[in-house]
């Protein structure tokens, strides 16, 4: 049985191997796709609580991934056999359970506050499609294949890496009135010398700094060529601007040969933490010195599938076997520490930004020393 000091819980209750997650942009729900044709939705809060879950079956196949709607009050999931996706709307029932309700057919024909939906397949092929499922723009990648592709938490965009050496991000472009418009490139993420194994978007475009709240677009990647590169991707691309990248350096995991084993990669909300997992380990580091802070050995049984922090940022979680793994992301909270302590240093003692700032060092501290104790 795997252990380790920093992991919070592990969530059973798969009977097939857990083939994706995803964490509802609420904050509540987190859902995991399996091969025994079901897909179980947790509550975040419950984690400590043990294995409380809702059980919802994928009639006739089974679902490789899940993923929310922009308001979590359904999920999309990718068919395997069918190779198509089907929509399930989440409800309760007359005891307040959460429940799911499998809409009618294989696309949604309700507005869940999303756009639109994109599909995307190994070749080169990313559709863009509306919500009934009609295809509204087909884009041919030129990269070879789809090692990975992602919509943007904030909706707007969507990317993909695979052979080439860069990823490539497309705006989906509506009218005031929530019309589609039309799909443009917005930018590329350049600087790797091969193969893009994957790539992360922050979750989160805002982050307090004392008593303001600031816009923030973080992307990172990672590549065969054995590097993880940063970007500042808050830019005015329909002008011509391109990312800046902020950080890059090399990464290592036990067992691992990071030019032939697929790479997954996961950037905390805050963007101030990186996740890798290679075959069944996994490492974690800082955004902002690359260092490595702790090594996860051995995590699952088979080759990890899927890795995602909660929305909140307090939490790594990774699937691989019939289990998820739930650690505490320890580095979150010194990162967030030292961050604040370096802002806090030149304002003057008597000032009530310094106070604010100590309460959240406090905060902080507070959380890391429950969990280290």
């Amino acid at each position: 049985n795997f252990s380790h000091s920093l992991l919070s819980v592990t969530l059973k209750g798969h009977s097939g191997k857990v083939l994706g997650l995803d964490v509802s942009i609420n904050g509540k729900y987190m859902a995991s796709s399996s091969d025994d044709r079901s897909v179980r939705l947790w509550s975040v809060k419950d984690f400590g609580a043990g294995n409380k879950c809702v059980r919802v079956n994928v009639e006739f196949d089974h679902a490789r991934f899940a993923r929310f709607s922009p308001d979590s009050r359904a999920f999309i999931a990718g068919l395997a056999v069918e190779n198509t996706v089907r929509v399930f709307k989440l409800g309760k029932n007359n005891d307040g359970v959460t429940t799911c309700i499998p809409i009618e057919g294989d696309f949604v024909k309700y507005n869940h506050g999303g756009s639109f939906v994109m599909t995307a397949y190994k070749n080169t092929t990313i559709m863009v499609r509306n919500l009934k499922g009609d295809i509204l723009h087909t884009i041919n990648t030129n990269q070879g294949n789809n090692n990975y592709a992602a919509v943007s938490p904030c909706g707007r965009f969507v990317a993909s890496c695979g052979w080439t050496p860069d990823v490539k991000v497309w705006a989906v472009n509506f009218t005031r009135s929530g019309e589609y418009k039309d799909v443009t490139r917005a930018f590329e993420l350049k600087g790797h010398t091969t193969t893009v194994w994957s790539f992360d978007f922050n979750n989160d475009s805002t982050r307090q700094d004392g008593v303001n709240k600031i816009l923030f677009f973080r992307m990172v990647t990672v590549s065969k060529d054995g590097s993880w590169r940063f970007y500042d991707t808050g830019v005015e691309y329909e002008k011509g601007q391109e990312p800046y990248l902020l950080h890059t350096g090399e990464f290592h995991i036990s067992d691992c040969s990071i030019d032939k084993d697929f790479c997954i990669v996961a950037l905390s909300p805050d963007a101030r933490v990186v996740a890798v997992a290679c075959m069944n380990n996994i490492i974690v580091f800082s955004t902002a010195s690359g260092q490595v802070e702790v090594e996860f050995k051995e995590v699952h049984t088979e080759i990890i599938t899927a890795l995602i922090f909660d929305i909140a940022g307090r939490y790594i979680l990774s699937s691989g076997d019939k289990h998820v793994r739930v650690f505490h992301n320890v580095l979150g909270y010194k990162e967030t520490i030292r961050e604040l302590e370096e802002k806090i240093r030149p304002i003057p003692s008597a000032s009530s930004v310094r106070e604010r700032y100590q309460k959240q060092v406090d905060e902080a501290k507070k959380s890391l020393n429950a969990i280290l104790k």
